[in-house]
């Protein structure tokens, strides 16, 4: 007996490793980090790629991002329309995990990116961003009319559909679903945190819906068109972006051209993002009653984790709130 009860000790506590054991579990970017983190709860962290300040639009793989990508048993990302450091990288390192893919997720709704970032083409689309993304049910007969589903060619929707609650809601259902299937130990759990996480985005969505009722009709104007999701669902008055995506830059010409829209649409702030510098801004509100700020699409100046994504939509908030009110 005295040498049986170590080995049958080990055994037990063998087993109950295998049973509880997380699975190895990435995620792109900090939004779904965050996301990912609070079906995991009680379980494992997942890893995070795109940590600190970092962007998505400029990152590069790191050395220790590529040993998690290799190791990892599942992998959450937006898709192939915004990280795109890490296409290539999933098909040569991540061979052996499953690879999420969010913009997939049932119900998704990708909105069209819109063109060149002109302040004139953002009525016509932005009636159908309001549109699409207050009839999820409605895919099929959105795609007619211009907007992107999630079943169609990836890469052409604008893919910052975090920034719609009811988006993470459906994020969080397919999180769940995914963790369940490759770890079936722990379903359960997975879907007791993605109960109770879809519980409280339907009191955060209430909650950021009433701070930004006293500002919802004042014209602003963004670095980049990162926030339709957001301005839709939370009927805002977005005026123009700057650029469509960071990696262009406008020049002289079009920054005259800003100027002037400014002062014609009445635009009450001008909003930049922190990691790109504000002296495009300063320059287009110089000589102007617009007030600047920051909104920060990403998370970039947040500590990752479970709190980051409601912290991540109050921070646009109250952003907005302070510049406009």
């Amino acid at each position: 007996m005295k040498l049986l009860a170590p080995y049958a000790m080990l055994t037990a506590g063998l087993l109950t490793t295998t049973a509880w054991a997380a699975p190895g579990v990435v995620a792109s970017i900090k939004p779904v980090h965050s996301l990912v983190a609070a079906v995991m709860e009680g379980v494992g962290e997942p890893d995070l790629i795109v940590d600190g300040s970092a962007s998505p639009h400029t990152y590069a793989l790191k050395p220790s991002d590529a040993d998690a990508l290799q190791n990892a048993d599942l992998v959450f990302w937006t898709g192939h329309g915004l990280e795109l450091f890490l296409g290539d990288a999933l098909e040569t390192l991540s061979t052996g995990a499953d690879v999420v893919e969010l913009a997939a997720a049932p119900g998704i709704v990708l909105l069209p990116v819109r063109e060149g970032g002109a302040f004139e083409a953002h009525e016509h689309d932005d009636q159908h961003a309001h549109d699409a993304i207050h009839d999820h049910d409605g895919a099929e007969d959105h795609a007619m009319k211009g907007e992107q589903s999630a079943d169609d060619e990836h890469g052409e929707g604008d893919m910052h559909f975090w920034l719609d609650p009811e988006n993470a809601k459906l994020m969080v259902t397919q999180i769940a679903t995914s963790l369940a299937q490759a770890d079936p130990a722990n379903a359960s759990t997975y879907q007791t945190n993605a109960e109770a996480q879809l519980v409280r985005l339907d009191e955060l969505e209430a909650e950021i819906d009433a701070m930004l009722a006293p500002v919802k009709d004042k014209p602003f104007i963004v670095f980049h068109d990162a926030y339709q999701y957001f301005e839709a669902r939370f009927g805002l008055n977005l005026a123009g972006s700057i650029t469509v995506t960071p990696d262009t830059m406008p020049g002289a010409a079009r920054i005259d051209e800003l100027k002037t829209r400014l002062v014609e649409l009445g635009a009450a702030c001008v909003f930049a993002e922190p990691n790109f510098a504000p002296t495009i801004i300063n320059a287009i509100t110089e000589g102007s009653a617009a007030r600047s700020g920051t909104l920060d699409p990403e998370g970039g100046a947040l500590e990752a984790g479970i709190d980051l994504y409601p912290n991540l939509l109050r921070g646009l908030a109250t952003s907005l709130v302070d510049c406009l009110g």
